[in-house]
Parts: C-alpha cells; structure tokens; sequence
C-alpha cells in the first residue's frame, strides 16, 4: 500500500476520536462480553436505538454465564424490537460456548474467537482490538466508506470479496498503540462526518490526508452496486377475539424468518380468494365477518422482502374444541409476556 502518511493519519483519528466520541454506556467497559452484545446490537440497528435495549439488556444479563442459560422466550422478549432475532439466537450459543468451553473467558485470538456461532470477521476484531488491544481489523461499512476516500480505493463495496481490500488496509494502517481507539475512531468518522452523502469534509480531522478530498469529490465513493430487488408479500392479519376477550396468538416455525415469534392470524392475500373464509377453515373457527374492524394498513420492510399489511379486529361465534399445534387464545395479560415481531406490536398497540 503506497499511502504515503499512515503516521498523520493514525495520531490525527486517534486523537479527535478521544476528544471527540459520543458518550456511549459500551465504552465505559472493557469486558468482552458487554463489548460483544453492544457489537451485536448494533448491526443493522441505529446507536440511538440500541442504548435503552443495550442498558436493560446488561441489568438483567450482567455476566455470561447470566445470558448462556437464559429461556429463549424470555430473550426473545428482551429483544423484541430490535428486529433480526437470530442474532440473539447465535449471540446466547457463542455465550453459551464460551462459559462451557473456555471457562467464561471470551478467546483474546482471532482463531478461537471466530469459532464461535455468530462471530464473524468483523465482530471479532471489535472485540479483540476494543477489549484487549490487539492490532486487529474490524471492517464494517462505515470503515469501507472511510478507507475508499482515505485511499481512492474504487472497488465495489457491495461485493463480498471486496471486504478483504479493506481488512488488509486497516490491517496496515492500524495503530499498534491504539487500537480501540482507531478502530473505534474510524466507525465513527464514518457515522458522523464521512457519510454516506454530504460528507462534512470541512469538519473532518483526517481531511488532509484523504486522497479523493485532494482530488475534489469524496462522495464519488464507494462504489456500490444496486440491491436485488425486494419481494412484497400481501398479508390480511386477523385478530380474532373469543367470547371471553382473549385474542388467538400463533408460534412461528422454530427455523426460519422471525422463528418462535408469536403473531396473530397472518393469511397470505390472495386475489378471488377471502382471508376470513380461509383462516376459518385453517383453525376450524366460525367468524363475524360482517362486524370485522379495520386496524392499520402498512408496510414492513425486511432486508430481502416487505410485508404489506392490512389488519381487522374479527369477533370469533365459534371456536373448535382442538386448535391447530402451537396456537392458542391468549388474555391480554399473557399477550404482554410473549414475544412478537415489530409488526404483530404495531397492530397490539392499536388494539390497546
């Protein structure tokens, strides 16, 4: 790499990330297990978002060995909202496997490290430069968008094979005495100063030594190819009430999207065809169709597909004496206990 100023560069970050850095409760620990859940809770999930999870999350699992045996309904519960659930999933095995394996000790190298479920190559050297200061890279898309102005790298970002470019780029120009702080500080610059679009130049402290700055138009970079499209799918959700105010809850599949959540009545909309007729005949209910309310139409986005949502609040005249497996009528009360995908809660909250 013929990057002629990694000495500037390195002191320039180091030092505005230390005078300069959010306030945030995973930098006030050096442990790697708080370090990994914050790790964790922040991919695909905005900072401001996961402070509260991030800070209810540690009082009520402040060890590891708190979290590996946990009840799965009670974790699904902590997360709910926070989206993406197989990451609490493959965050409790590695957990799980570090109290039984490694004696509750998270592995300080790369290679036991990344041996542990949901540990990837990014997650890895987070914890390993952040809790132990190992000169480890840590590469995510702030760090991509950075590194690409810092070093006119004009490779796409979007493709898998690119991140090495990058893993190699921080791996040269890391701080050896520093290395949370750099790691850190280049997630930062690139959350709050190298943005996406408009980036602050004027504010940024590594401006002099960025080389497409010099070269007159940073937001030329990175490059990115386009997302496959998403796929909609159209959904009639029913909430459908017993005589006794209970409300029927179904478990989603134990693999898959949202797996374990709790939703209600959820039938695919098809055209010609009556949701209430076929969720009738699916759990052998009888329905006032006629008195059915109208709750909340939306859309839910997911990374590959979205959910177009319309939603009724439906009076059930009879109900059989066997619902199907993993269904069953739920009183409020219970509801609040269950886990259910951001969704399900946006339709609860109108029903409340």
């Amino acid at each position: 790499m013929n990057y002629p100023y990694t000495t500037q560069f390195r002191q320039a970050l180091v030092e505005w990330f230390q005078e300069e850095q959010r306030d945030l409760p995973w930098r006030h620990t050096k442990d790697p297990y708080r370090i990994w859940v914050s790790e964790v809770m922040l991919q695909q999930t905005r900072v401001d978002t996961v402070i509260p999870y991030y800070n209810r999350f540690m009082e009520k699992y402040p060890t590891s060995e708190s979290l590996a045996y946990a009840p799965e309904e009670e974790l699904l519960k902590m997360w709910e909202g926070l989206g993406y659930y197989s990451r609490v999933r493959n965050l409790q095995a590695g957990v799980r496997e570090v109290v039984e394996t490694y004696g509750s000790k998270v592995p300080d190298n790369r290679h036991d490290i990344s041996k542990l479920k949901g540990v990837g190559p990014y997650t890895a050297g987070a914890i390993l430069s952040i809790a132990y200061g190992k000169p480890e890279h840590a590469v995510d898309g702030n760090v991509m968008r950075v590194l690409s102005r810092v070093l006119n790298i004009d490779a796409d970002i979007a493709l898998p094979k690119t991140k090495k470019i990058f893993e190699e780029a921080v791996t040269a120009l890391i701080d050896p005495a520093h290395t949370s702080e750099f790691n850190q500080g280049l997630m930062e610059l690139g959350a709050l100063i190298c943005t996406p679009t408009s980036p602050k130049c004027l504010l940024c402290p590594v401006r002099d030594y960025c080389t497409v700055f010099h070269e007159g138009d940073p937001a030329s970079l990175p490059v990115k190819s386009k997302k496959v499209k998403t796929k909609n799918l159209d959904y009639d959700v029913l909430v459908i009430r017993d005589v006794e105010g209970r409300f029927l809850m179904e478990k989603r599949a134990e693999e898959g999207l949202l797996a374990n959540m709790w939703q209600f009545v959820m039938i695919e909309r098809v055209a010609d065809e009556n949701s209430f007729s076929k969720a009738e005949q699916q759990y052998g209910l009888l329905l006032d169709h006629a008195l059915a309310v109208p709750l909340e139409s939306f859309k839910h986005v997911f990374s590959h597909l979205k959910w177009l949502i319309d939603s009724y609040l439906v009076d059930a005249l009879q109900v059989p004496e066997q619902l199907p497996k993993n269904t069953a009528f739920f009183t409020k009360e219970q509801i609040e206990q269950l886990p259910m995908p951001v969704p399900m809660l946006k339709i609860w909250r109108k029903i409340n």
